[in-house]
């Protein structure tokens, strides 16, 4: 068993260890250049702009190829390296219960800022292209709850990480997790295969990040393309609305009870996910984020299991940019069309639609889908306005991405800090840079245990 001081020590020498020069801010710096290469290409030729588009769909699909398997890895380690399956337990009820509430939170914000502001007051979209039909169609396609919680379950046990399912491969990852810890010794070699494994699947991933600029080139140049710069313009007041109410709740909600509970300044810790980012504006999806999220999270402290269970988790449950953006954008269409929403319909109306969206988490343009199906159900002659958001929707869904996102790395801190599954310590020496993240292999050999789990810490090789 390694003592406290064993550990301390290990601690001291990891952060004296010389870190190779990192180059990989040459990256992220050529995404932003590809952002704008991208804007004019979309802007001056819009035909080849669109032709482009596949090229940021072919980066998102090859960053989504890596989720499973990062998910499965991170959650086996963590679960088969703790005693007590009952501390994956806690952690996974208490994420749940917090989603639950800042979902609740962000909604009521959305609401207050829709109704203050009314954004779509005054217009005239009678005439807007008629497409909500086809999108409450893709919505009520994802199912309902039953048929979402089916969906969890996956047809084979390897098919959880083809299929393209995070919830799957959290549920077989859940599965393995616990197995290999109810076989103690005996699972120690399938342990430190996986140990190996998630490095291979780490190097992999940051092999493919280099694809980035690319990826980010073809999908601003595609979205530019289609819209123009004029139909961004019309509806400038909404999406400036619905940015700064995100920023509101980043740092004005969400970073005040960052630093009430965990002393954590949410200044330093969105400087650390910079790069992250800038990643997701680059391509429009949080997803292209998740396995550098759960990567930076470890590094920073908190415990495999605990980033394990909540990262994943909250990708479909803590859909915080998503409730504000369904709450502004149904008071939109309600004002724009003339037909303004009542307050108890406010309420009815838009908690349907924050339950929906977790159906519907992994479907294609789920936040439009999702607010298309809403007014099909509750008020169905605002369906076809649902029209004029369709031209702004990938600018929106860029905040509504970089919401999520923070509220999952926020999300991750605060669970880590009620359930003692994090090192304070660690976490200000790395938001302060004296600990820099390794971009190399994204994987730290020297963290990711509690200290009350230190006689099982040999389980993962250095």
């Amino acid at each position: 068993m390694t003592d406290n001081s064993d550990r301390t020590t290990v601690s001291a020498e990891t952060a004296q260890r010389p870190v190779p020069r990192d180059r990989t801010h040459w990256l992220y710096l050529a995404v932003i250049v590809a952002v704008i290469a991208g804007i004019l290409v979309g802007w001056q030729a819009p035909e080849f702009g669109q032709d482009v588009g596949q090229l940021g769909t072919m980066f998102v699909n090859l960053i989504k190829m890596m989720i499973a398997p990062v998910i499965f890895c991170t959650i086996v380690l963590g679960i088969g390296s703790v005693r007590s399956a009952a501390n994956v337990g806690k952690v996974g009820g208490l994420a749940l219960g917090y989603f639950l509430v800042m979902s609740t939170v962000a909604l009521g914000i959305g609401i207050v800022v829709g109704n203050l502001l009314e954004p779509g007051s005054g217009m005239n979209i009678a005439k807007t292209a008629k497409q909500g039909a086809k999108l409450a169609d893709q919505a009520h396609a994802a199912g309902g709850t039953w048929e979402f919680i089916q969906s969890i379950i996956p047809t084979t046990l390897l098919s959880s990480l083809t299929t393209g399912s995070v919830l799957q491969a959290l549920f077989i990852a859940l599965l393995v997790g616990f197995a290999l810890q109810a076989m103690g010794k005996a699972g120690e070699p399938i342990l430190r295969g996986v140990a190996s494994v998630q490095k291979l699947v780490f190097r992999i991933l940051s092999m493919i990040l280099w694809l980035a600029p690319i990826g980010a080139f073809g999908a601003i140049a595609n979205v530019v393309g289609k819209t123009g710069l004029d139909a961004v313009k019309q509806l400038a007041l909404l999406m400036i609305a619905f940015y700064l109410t995100c920023l509101v709740f980043i740092f004005g909600v969400l970073g005040v009870l960052l630093w009430g509970v965990s002393r954590v300044s949410v200044f330093k810790l969105v400087r650390y996910l910079a790069r992250e980012y800038l990643l997701i504006l680059g391509t429009s999806s949080s997803e292209s984020a998740l396995p550098r999220l759960i990567a930076k999270m470890q590094h920073l402290g908190v415990e495999r299991t605990t980033v394990g269970v909540v990262v994943p988790t909250g990708y479909s449950f803590n859909l915080d940019g998503t409730a504000i953006y369904l709450t502004m954008a149904s008071l939109f269409i309600a004002d724009a069309m003339g037909k303004p929403l009542g307050i108890g319909e406010q309420v009815g109306l838009l908690l349907f639609m924050i339950v929906a969206s977790k159906g519907a988490a992994g479907v294609t343009g789920a936040g439009l889908a999702t607010l298309a199906g809403g007014l099909q159900s509750h008020r169905p002659e605002l369906l076809d306005g649902v029209g004029i958001i369709v031209g702004i929707d990938r600018f929106m869904s860029e905040a509504r991405a970089l919401t999520n996102f923070s509220g999952n790395a926020i999300a991750t801190v605060l669970i880590g800090t009620w359930t003692k599954t994090i090192d304070v310590d660690r976490v200000h020496t790395v938001l302060d840079r004296k600990l820099p993240f390794d971009e190399r292999t994204m994987v730290d050999d020297d963290h990711g245990s509690h200290p009350q789990q230190d006689d099982t810490k040999d389980l993962v090789p250095a």
